[in-house]
Formats: C-alpha cells, sequence, structure tokens
C-alpha cells in the first residue's frame, strides 16, 4: 500500500513538471512572437519612408564613410576641426637638441628649463612622435639645378674661349681657361655628391624622428554657442589655440627647444602620412599635389605651345651665334684698318722728314699736328662707319 501511494505521488509530481515545462514553452513562443513583430513593421516603414540607401557591397554590408574612418573633419586656418565642429587642434612641431652631448651644466640648465614648462602649462597637452624615412627628393632637385647652372656657366665660358681664339686674343684665351678649369672641378664635385645623396635617398635605411604637440580646444569652454556663426567660432577658436601655441613656444625655449606652428599644407601632410605609414614613403603628398591628381582636368602645356618655344630657343641661339660672328668681323676690319692708318700716318711722317730742309720751322711743326690730328679723325669716322654697318 505504501509502494502504490509512493508511485502515485511520483507520477503526479512528474505531471506537474510536464505542466509546468509546457507552459514556460508556450510563454517563450509568445514572446518570440512579439519580438518579431516590431522589427518587421520597422523594416517596413523603413523602406516605405526612406527610399535613399546607402551603398553597399556585394555581401550585402553597408559602407561605412571615410570621414568617420579618418575621425576629423575638415582643416581649416592651421586647425585640424574635430566631431562636428565641437574639437579644434592645433599642432606645433618641435626641433630639440641632442642632450647626451652636452655637459653636466648644459643638462642641468635644460632640465631647470623643462620643469619651468611644465609648470607653465594652464591646459592639458599631448605629445605625438611620428617616425618618417628620410626623404632627399627637395634636396636632390635642388642639387640639380645647381649643376645645370654651372654646366651652363661652362658652356658660355666655352663659347667665349672660341670667339677669343678667332680673334687672335691669347691673353684672354688663357684666363678663360683657368675659369673654365675652375667651374670644371666644382661641377664635377657637385656631381659626385648628387650622386652619393642619390644612393642615400634609394637606400631607406635613414629615419627620422619628429616630435609635436598638440593642443585642442573646445567650443564648449565658452559656453553655449548656438549665437555664434561658424565663422565667429573659428575665430574664436583660432584666437586661442594661437595664444596657448605662442606660450608653449616660449616655455619651450627656455628648455633649448624651438617650436613652430603647422600651417594647413603641413598638417596635411602630417595627416596623410599617420594614415599612409607604407605608401607615403614611395609617393608623398608633394608630389601627389604636384601632379595634380586632385584635378579633374589636365592643364599640361599645349603641344603648340611646347612648339613655339622651341622655336625661340633656336632663333636665340641662332642670334647668338650671328653676333658673335659679327663682332669677330667688326674687330678684324677695325685692326686691319688702324694698321693701313697707321701706316699712313708713318709715311706721310716720313715725306714731311724728308722735306723738312725746305719748310720753315712753323710750316713743319704744322704739318706733324695736322697729319696726327687728321689720322686720328679719319680712324674714328671708319671706325663708327663699320660698327653701324655690322649692326
Amino acid at each position: 500500500m505504501d509502494i502504490i501511494q509512493m508511485l502515485n505521488l511520483i507520477m503526479v509530481v512528474m505531471l506537474v513538471a510536464i505542466l509546468i515545462l509546457a507552459f514556460v514553452a508556450v510563454l517563450l513562443v509568445y514572446k518570440m512572437k512579439k519580438k518579431k513583430e516590431p522589427q518587421t513593421s520597422q523594416q517596413i516603414q523603413v523602406k516605405t519612408k526612406d527610399e535613399s540607401r546607402p551603398l553597399m557591397t556585394r555581401d550585402g554590408k553597408a559602407i561605412d564613410s571615410i570621414y568617420n574612418f579618418m575621425e576629423f573633419d575638415e582643416i581649416l586656418d592651421n586647425m585640424i576641426v574635430r566631431k562636428n565642429g565641437k574639437q579644434y587642434v592645433m599642432v606645433i612641431k618641435c626641433k630639440g637638441i641632442n642632450y647626451d652631448l652636452l655637459s653636466e651644466d648644459e643638462k642641468n640648465a635644460v632640465e631647470a628649463g623643462f620643469l619651468e614648462f611644465l609648470n607653465t602649462l594652464r591646459f592639458p597637452i599631448q605629445l605625438y612622435v611620428q617616425t618618417r624615412t628620410l626623404n632627399f627628393t627637395d634636396i636632390l632637385n635642388n642639387y640639380h639645378t645647381r649643376i645645370d647652372n654651372i654646366a651652363n656657366q661652362v658652356k658660355k665660358i666655352t663659347t667665349q674661349i672660341e670667339t677669343a681664339k678667332k680673334r687672335g686674343d691669347n691673353a684672354t684665351v688663357e684666363k678663360l681657361e683657368f675659369e673654365r678649369r675652375r667651374r670644371a672641378n666644382i661641377l664635377e664635385y657637385g656631381e659626385s655628391v648628387t650622386s652619393y645623396t642619390e644612393r642615400l635617398n634609394e637606400s631607406r635605411n635613414i629615419l627620422q624622428q619628429k616630435t609635436y604637440v598638440i593642443i585642442s580646444y573646445f567650443t564648449s569652454e565658452f559656453g553655449d554657442t548656438s549665437t555664434y556663426s561658424k565663422e565667429e567660432i573659428n575665430d574664436i577658436a583660432f584666437s586661442e589655440l594661437y595664444t596657448r601655441a605662442q606660450t608653449l613656444i616660449r616655455a619651450l625655449t627656455s628648455a633649448e627647444v624651438t617650436g613652430t606652428v603647422l600651417n594647413s599644407e603641413e598638417l596635411m601632410e602630417l595627416l596623410y602620412v599617420a594614415y599612409n605609414r607604407d605608401e607615403s614613403e614611395i609617393y608623398t603628398l608633394r608630389n601627389a599635389l604636384n601632379s595634380q591628381y586632385d584635378r579633374l582636368y589636365s592643364t599640361a602645356r599645349d603641344v603648340l605651345e611646347e612648339k613655339k618655344k622651341r622655336i625661340e630657343k633656336h632663333i636665340e641661339e641662332e642670334a647668338t651665334k650671328m653676333a658673335t660672328d659679327g663682332i669677330i668681323a667688326a674687330d678684324k676690319k677695325i685692326r686691319e684698318e688702324r694698321m693701313q692708318a697707321k701706316r699712313i700716318k708713318e709715311r706721310a711722317l716720313e715725306l714731311v722728314e724728308e722735306n723738312k730742309d725746305e719748310m720753315s720751322t712753323a710750316l713743319y711743326e704744322e704739318s706733324k699736328k695736322q697729319i696726327e690730328e687728321g689720322a686720328s679723325n679719319n680712324q674714328e669716322t671708319k671706325t663708327r662707319k663699320v660698327i653701324r654697318k655690322n649692326i
């Protein structure tokens, strides 16, 4: 009898447990249905109201905006604008000294100056260090420009030497030869330095570490901005950031550190390197801007303009050659005229000397004077005629 009662009790407990589980299952199904109904209605509402869909990938994923990835809005008046115009950032580029090469007294002075810099801080700052591969592109362009100038000078001196040789002016030739050798040596040295610098630029193993101090300013610092226009907010932020930047620069000077505020183009380069670590070493921002990859149309020089430029260059070369030949011919003719006039003058004086005894002293002196003056006047007149003719 006890066993039957126990079995009945167990059956009742099992039945109650089954009923409870069934109730829980029904409740869960009901809740799941209630959750699905608002989602479907919301999706339908979105489809009916928002006709413009965001860009989607092939896998059906939405493409995020690049501005959300970069975490800044724009670069304006040497400032980086962030968080929909609520934060303005100005960057100071620092140039320090080699602390290890200083003496103990100099190290103590630098440390004291840095402590003074820290004590003057009344607003938060950030330190940012960026390591770049040293790029000698601008230096190499300057070297090539100088080398081209020296090479043109050597060519010009060579032309002058040829002109002096045709005139038979050996003293000028010797002087110009010395000057050409001197400039040729400078040209050879410059080419060797440029070649060595180009090899360094290709190695990509020279790194340069640059340190920046970042100053931020939030528009909430001067209260409600609803009564201000965007231009007024920009002016207030720039004035405050520039004041803070100048305060930091003066404080850093006591620690032997010089600082300059980055302009808008330098801020672009800083962000470009930060977001393009590998590509920035191969293709710099300056190269991209110089190549005008940000334009939608070509601004290259017209073909006819290039042809016209080549024609003008050819005309200039031919005109220079013609002028050189004319000067040489005129000089030769003038020297021949002078030689002939000299011989005529000498012969005339000889004739006067031969007839000296038959003339009075006054007539003799006046004859010699007239010969001297007449010869000089005739020579001057002939020289002017030759020059005018060749011009």
